[in-house]
């Protein structure tokens, strides 16, 4: 139990490591980011609880509504609504690089129950390649999620309520497609290897966006 709880947790400890240290300008408090991790954590559970009263019920008729669009739906917005209900606000989100940090925390706590939850049930076997695939996605998508919150925040008022929808509708699309493509079956492999590059090159793009948009804060705050 010991092992597979480390090798389940491993991946998005490394993950958030990756994107927490290349914030080389600012340090964000430990504590807020804990407490982000926690609560995508705890939302797991309302989460996967809603799936299956919805499976149960039939609701869908369409399997393509109900294990694609609909999961992806259902779990990028509540990420968001959390980030814009407990964080958005915090006197601790401070510069743009914060949103990449709390939308990665908030997401890699959710994809960390997650991958608890399913490796109990399929074994370690799969730990490799939910490392690579489920648990890095759901880091990009905060990624994704986080950089326009930034963006949002520390933009001319006419462009917040901008930044906030596309916050939420684009770690949407990338998830659906996501999930079309394992829902595809047939050859998935093929599709989700250039996909998930993509996924890492945007992501990536996001941060370094995100360091350029943080040295211009510092440099109006007269911080550097």
């Amino acid at each position: 139990m010991f092992i597979l709880l480390t090798v389940a947790i491993a991946p998005g400890l490394a993950l958030f490591s990756f994107f927490y240290l290349r914030n080389q300008m600012a340090t964000e408090p430990r504590r807020t980011l804990f407490h982000t991790f926690i609560y995508g954590a705890i939302l797991t559970f309302p989460i996967l609880f809603l799936q299956y009263v919805f499976q149960e019920e039939q609701i869908f008729s369409n399997p393509i509504l109900e294990n694609v669009v609909f999961t992806g739906v259902i779990e990028e917005f509540f990420k968001w609504l959390i980030l814009m209900i407990a964080i958005y606000h915090h006197v601790e989100f401070d510069d743009p690089y914060d949103g990449i940090l709390y939308g990665v925390a908030i997401s890699l706590g959710f994809a960390t129950v997650e991958n608890i939850l399913y490796l109990l049930s399929y074994g370690v076997n799969t730990a490799f390649l939910r490392a690579l695939m489920p648990v890095s996605s759901h880091a990009l998508f905060g990624v994704v999620m986080g950089y326009y919150l930034g963006k949002s925040k520390f933009s001319k008022k006419e462009q917040v309520n901008e930044y906030i929808v596309v916050a939420l509708c684009a770690p949407i699309l990338l998830h659906n497609a996501y999930n079309l493509i394992f829902f595809s079956q047939d050859h998935w492999s093929y599709l989700m290897i250039p996909f998930m590059l993509f996924l890492w090159w945007f992501g990536l793009r996001k941060v370094k966006q995100a360091h350029y948009h943080l040295i211009q804060h510092l440099y109006a705050q007269k911080k550097i």
